[in-house]
């Protein structure tokens, strides 16, 4: 379904403290941002940001940035907060092509992938966000040893995804095929996932360990 666009949206996201519009301009300075040196945690394609507001409010120790490249996604997200305005948690209006350009070498502890564009076409492989080609962006900015951690409902994606991790020697854990009926406690729930679970469908989960050193 095709987003209606919201008029100087891009405008009216200036407005917002949490929204990082010149987040170029914080590469290896997170922490300057945040004002501590508690890890920093990045969804990339965050949505409307339903995942990270409720990790913040469980984790209030962790620094969480939100990237999204639909400024009306962002803008919604923003919304979404209504009187909730955490000092540890930012969003930020970008692509993930871009990612080197905002994040430092080691300067992410974990990333998420939430159910991420599948691009089931074959041609369309390199848009996957868990192509070897991101793989390689992520390993940069990632700490040695930093935690990627993905999550999707299409079975196809999540099997191309492990063999690119396998293929940049990043090491599994926590794989589940099926992941309501392992019934994780520790899960938090995306808009996605909700609306898939309503519907029956299985959830795809892992969790992968930068071969960084």
């Amino acid at each position: 379904m095709r987003l209606r666009k919201k008029k100087g949206v891009e405008e009216l996201l200036t407005e917002f403290p949490n929204v990082i519009t010149n987040a170029n301009e914080y590469l290896g300075r997170w922490k300057e941002l945040f004002l501590n040196d508690n890890p920093l945690h990045l969804e990339i394609g965050m949505g409307r940001g339903g995942f990270l507001a409720a990790l913040s409010k469980k984790n209030p120790s962790i620094n969480y940035i939100g990237m999204e490249r639909v400024a009306t996604l962002v803008y919604d997200a923003v919304i979404k907060l209504g009187d909730y305005n955490p000092e540890h948690l930012k969003f930020i209006w970008n692509n993930a092509h871009n990612i080197e350009e905002i994040f430092a070498a080691s300067e992410i502890d974990r990333i998420y992938l939430n159910f991420s564009d599948p691009w089931p076409k074959a041609r369309h492989a390199k848009k996957r966000l868990t192509h070897r080609g991101f793989l390689e962006k992520y390993e940069l900015i990632l700490k040695p040893q930093g935690e990627l951690h993905f999550k999707t409902d299409n079975e196809g994606l999540f099997l191309f995804s492990i063999e690119e991790l396998k293929e940049k020697n990043w090491t599994l854990k926590n794989i589940s095929y099926d992941l309501h009926k392992e019934n994780m406690e520790d899960n938090v729930l995306t808009e996605y996932e909700k609306r898939f679970i309503a519907q029956g469908k299985k959830i795809f989960r892992l969790e992968a360990i930068s071969p960084k050193q």
